[in-house]
């Protein structure tokens, strides 16, 4: 999670998904949406840097709906305020401003 922030933070949205979807990929079942719904963020994210609107919106609301399967709190994660903030950047698309998301 401290890596895919730091990548965040860094405007590296690519990055920080490559991090979070090997441990989607490795997290144990009950925990696999969670960490992809935080991959599809990242891509997401990547997708409105490289100018591609409607993906981005695709994969930003598909992961905010894969959220709200989740408790307030999972691994330190403010769900609630995370699937606002991304629902927020799905339907106002920052096409051109760095999109400043914190993960925890």
């Amino acid at each position: 999670m401290a890596e895919a922030q730091r990548l965040l933070d860094a405007d590296r949205p690519f990055h920080a998904h490559e991090v979070l979807e090997a441990v989607w990929k490795s997290s144990p079942e009950n925990e696999r949406e969670l960490w992809r719904a935080l991959a599809q963020v990242a891509v997401g994210i990547t997708h409105l840097r490289r100018g591609n609107p409607r993906g981005a919106q695709a994969l930003l609301s598909r992961a905010a709906d894969r959220l709200d399967d989740y408790a307030d709190d999972t691994h330190g994660i403010d769900v609630p305020r995370l699937t606002s903030s991304v629902r927020a950047i799905a339907e106002e698309l920052p096409l051109d401003t760095p999109v400043k998301l914190t993960l925890r």
